[in-house]
């Protein structure tokens, strides 16, 4: 027995060899086919990238992104950088194939001595490779994988292409991946703009972002930005002279900026890879537009590009006018105020400021919060009043009668209400009675049509209420609105994105594409409500602006609601149209005789005053289907000789000149007796006398 097994003996060794080294061979073959399939499937341009957002002059303002990184092609870094990047991590670089023999020698002696894995002697390659398909942990085997997979990368992608990935890649502490992201970050330019002195200062911090950085220890980052600026000029990139001047450079930082890393569940605040405080609600409003059309996912890592239409100047003014006149009017820091401010022509947002304070509450009282516009309201319906032929000049009369609704005998109250008013008077001094009675006239229905083609998209209620403001509206599409009577009839629909793009420049969405003006109301009803309006300026509830210093022609509303718990202010000239609205959330009063002539008229002055700076005056031209005729004060008819030399009680003219839609002003001359009380028009088109 013994015999056979020494017989047998040597068969189970070589048996036990061979199965050893079948199995090593097999898990070598395995082995290699898993590096060939990494190394096909992988693309050195994957990396996560920040969505980038622009302002209306094309300039990087603010990022949504889960990582702050912006990638860049190798022509877009100063070529100092590159430099002071090889210099550091790589001097052979550009003549190894993937593994740098002496690196690896030198790391071998080290991790010898120390008997663990201690320094990596990885090249530029390799540590790409490590950050795309492999995992940090120093392990031998992972040691292996990085180098066989390095010179795989380096047989199948160009030198350059590597390089470029790398430097998109790595990551510079304070939250910035890459180095177009760190050089706006730590220096507020572009990476292509880089010094030397700079780009040894990054290239510094590869081995020690968090706390090499230089925010966190200036003086361990400048000694490594010292050591770096030494291996460049022993590498022969800088000369004597430029090393000493770099090397003696102070090391100065831009603002550091306020970001964290972000989820698609949180705000504009948490997704900052770039901004600073201002305008934060209108960048939110943008990133919930985007994440609606595009996802989550290539908002925050998709690299695109959003073209906004913010004014970054203009949002300054906005936050800062809004600010001082919180400020002024209210000392307990609850009070809330917005405002929109767009173009008539294109419907493009200008600025937005959606409240007091974007940490304390992201929620945009601009484009998300419903509320009554009280008498702001009355230009949508004294225009639907005009399209159904009366006019500026129509007298409304009998406005202490009692109107009859579901809950019985109702009269509007009002701090300026009188027997009679023409319509011009009763938006003038904001009539709620006479509001009411144009809206008896045009019948709630058009009211209602009116409305929704001039943008208001919240559903109004059909009650005789809605004349004086009791439906909800937005800001933004109140201030909207508005801007079709800036822009002879016709709305642009508002919006805050001009175009988005790839991060390759291919257009994903236009808006002028998708949102084409459409005609709410004629040119001449337009021209008709803008006079109107600019009376409110000049002599009405709105001129306090005038009082405030504010010069240029313009037309505007005031709207305030019971119990003073809104006040807003739209207005405009014929280039830009602003809203302000100023409340508490949970809707109380704002102060005693909170009008909005005293607290919202103020800020739209303070923000209008910058907005036209310098701005020559400018007024609408009369569209050809308006007249301009001479009306008598007391009939309302086209005056006569008589009423010429007359004179009404205040001692002022008894005519005046007005404009009427082709075909709407009065026919009739006046009788010129104004001895007599004034005379009821019989015109159908001028006298809105009514009996309910």
């Amino acid at each position: 027995m013994k015999r056979n097994l020494r017989t047998i003996a040597p068969y189970v060794g070589w048996s036990v060899a061979a199965a050893s080294l079948i199995f090593c061979l097999g898990s070598l073959q395995a082995f290699a086919r898993g590096l060939d399939r990494v190394t096909r499937d992988l693309k050195l341009d994957s990396a996560p990238e920040a969505s980038l957002v622009y302002d209306r002059d094309n300039k990087v303002v603010f990022s949504f992104a889960s990582e702050d990184r912006t990638n860049v092609s190798l022509d877009r870094v100063s070529s100092a950088m590159l430099a002071a990047v090889v210099a550091a991590e790589d001097r052979y670089f550009y003549k190894h194939a993937g593994m740098d023999i002496f690196g690896l020698a030198r790391a071998a002696w080290v991790d010898l001595k120390a008997q663990a894995v201690k320094q990596g002697g990885s090249t530029i390659t390799q540590q790409l490779v490590r950050q795309i398909a492999l995992t940090p942990d120093r392990h031998f085997s992972r040691k292996v994988k990085e180098a066989l997979l390095a010179l795989r990368v380096e047989r199948r992608f160009e030198k350059k292409d590597i390089l470029e990935a790398y430097l998109n890649r790595i990551y510079l502490g304070n939250g910035h991946y890459g180095v177009e992201a760190a050089s706006r970050g730590y220096f507020g330019k572009p990476a292509s703009d880089l010094t030397a002195a700079e780009s040894a200062l990054l290239a510094g911090l590869i081995p020690c972002p968090s706390v090499c950085s230089p925010r966190v220890s200036p003086l361990v980052a400048k000694s490594r930005r010292d050591m770096v600026l030494k291996a460049m000029r022993n590498n022969g990139v800088m000369s004597a002279d430029e090393y000493a001047s770099a090397v003696a450079s102070p090391i100065s930082l831009a603002r550091e900026r306020h970001d964290t890393e972000g989820s698609s569940d949180h705000d504009a605040s948490e997704h900052a890879g770039s901004g600073s405080a201002c305008g934060l609600h209108f960048m939110e409003a943008v990133r919930r537009e985007v994440m609606q059309q595009f996802g989550a996912d290539d908002v925050l890592n998709g690299g695109l590009r959003i073209y906004t239409t913010v004014d970054m100047t203009l949002q300054k003014h906005a936050e800062a006018s809004i600010a001082r006149r919180l400020a002024q009017i209210d000392k307990s820091g609850r009070l809330e105020g917005a405002l929109v401010a767009l173009d008539p022509q294109t419907g493009e947002v200008l600025a937005l400021v959606g409240g007091r304070d974007f940490h304390a509450s992201s929620f945009n009282r601009a484009t998300q919060a419903k509320r009554q516009p009280g008498s702001a309201f009355k230009p949508l319906l004294f225009a639907a009043a005009i399209e159904q032929g009366y006019t500026p000049s129509s007298l409304l009369t009998g406005m202490d009668t009692p109107i009859q609704t579901a809950q019985g005998l109702w009269l509007p109250s009002g701090e300026h209400e009188a027997e009679s008013y023409t319509l011009r008077q009763a938006l003038t001094v904001s009539s709620n009675r006479a509001a009411v009675r144009v809206m008896q006239l045009v019948g709630i229905t058009t009211t209602q049509t009116y409305a929704r083609r001039l943008g208001i998209s919240s559903p109004l209620p059909a009650v005789p209420s809605l004349a004086l403001g009791t439906g909800e509206v937005t800001l933004l599409d109140l201030t909207s609105a508005y801007g079709a009577f800036a822009n002879s009839g016709i709305i642009a629909p508002h919006t805050l994105i001009r175009r988005i793009e790839d991060r390759a420049g291919n257009v994903l969405w236009q808006s002028s594409l998708e949102r084409q003006p459409h005609r709410a109301v004629r040119a001449g009803t337009a021209y008709l409500m803008s006079s109107m309006m600019a009376d409110v300026m000049n002599r009405g509830t709105g001129s306090r602006a005038r009082a405030e210093g504010f010069k240029l022609p313009a037309a505007g509303k005031t709207g305030t609601t019971d119990d003073y718990a809104d006040a807003w202010f739209v207005g405009y000239t014929p280039t830009i149209v602003t809203g302000v609205w100023f409340g508490h959330d949970e809707k109380k009063k704002i102060m005693n005789r909170g009008f909005a002539g005293t607290v919202a008229v103020p800020a739209w002055t303070d923000f209008m005053k910058k907005a036209t700076e310098g701005k020559k005056a400018q007024w609408f031209d009369p569209p050809s289907d308006v007249d301009k005729l001479t009306v008598c004060r007391k009939s309302g008819l086209r005056a006569a000789a008589a009423c010429r030399i007359a004179y009404v009680e205040d001692g002022g003219s008894n005519i005046y000149d007005d404009y009427f839609l082709n075909g709407t002003g009065p026919y009739e001359t006046c009788a010129g007796d104004h001895t007599d009380p004034p005379i009821a028009p019989a015109d159908a088109t001028t006298v809105l006398s009514v009996v309910f």
